[in-house]
């Protein structure tokens, strides 16, 4: 017997979190890895999640896009329960982009192929609409004369560039970023960097794990510090690093800043 379909969601709108976590839990075994996170998300805002490693902020956003299912709560994006099991997770995942440490590119494709794979194998769009837009995004993230490289050709910097561009030809509303600049060598971060500014100051809705401290302070609209599975503290940058208010935060802070 065929599965009910997904209840319709309510109509979202702009005035609305475009993503709401409730009360979030997640255990891997009878290890509890989330106990309890909350957090709501404006459309246009740019939010950046820190903290020790192993505090949960990874298995967060991926549960946003249902890449790690819950074991409690709720989250919605735009009203869309993202763990009903009935959720078609492909429209979602076109709407949540998310960009990982690991650029995860095919490395017998060239960068314009691999930015223009998934619109043509997965969304059936036309391939010269395709191409067209594929070409914007690889100048949009500043690797214009690029196209025909491959990954092997190309720096850990300008791989995630590509990463980038290859998940923005989704068209998505929403862009995860998980450590993107983790794995690269320090002089490549800042191109990275750059390129999410970027999106983020022309009103992409992003959500970033990321230990660049100065980075956060300067693009985001909103912290969020995590430890032991708990959101700790939260502020807009100023008042988060200036005036901290949890002795967890006050250590953490005093240790990398």
């Amino acid at each position: 017997m065929a599965a009910a379909p997904a209840p319709a969601a309510p109509a979202w709108t702009p005035d609305e979190p475009i993503i709401r976590v409730t009360d979030v839990h997640k255990s891997f075994g009878s290890f509890e890895v989330l106990k309890g996170m909350s957090m709501d998300v404006r459309k246009g805002e740019a939010i950046c999640i820190i903290g020790p490693s192993g505090s949960g902020k990874s298995t967060l956003i991926r549960c946003m896009n249902a890449l790690v299912d819950i074991t409690k709560g709720s989250i919605t994006v735009e009203n869309q329960e993202v763990n009903d099991p009935n959720l078609d997770k492909l429209k979602l995942r076109r709407k949540v982009g998310m960009v990982f440490q690991q650029y995860n590119l095919f490395p017998h494709k060239t960068a314009l192929q691999n930015v223009m794979m998934a619109p043509i194998n997965v969304l059936k769009q036309d391939k010269k609409e395709v191409e067209e837009r594929a070409r914007k995004l690889i100048a949009k993230v500043r690797l214009t004369g690029k196209e025909n490289s491959y990954p092997g050709e190309l720096s850990g910097g300008q791989q995630q560039r590509v990463a980038i561009a290859r998940s923005l030809a989704m068209r998505p509303d929403i862009m995860l970023f998980d450590e993107v600049t983790a794995a690269l060598d320090p002089e490549t971060v800042k191109e990275v960097l750059v390129t999410i500014r970027e999106l983020a100051e022309e009103g992409m809705t992003c959500i970033l794990v990321t230990h660049e401290m100065k980075f956060a302070r300067d693009v985001a609209d909103h912290i969020y510090f995590t430890d032991k599975g708990v959101i700790v503290e939260h502020a807009p940058p100023e008042e988060f690093f200036d005036n901290p208010k949890d002795e967890r935060t006050k250590t953490f802070l005093g240790q990398i800043l």
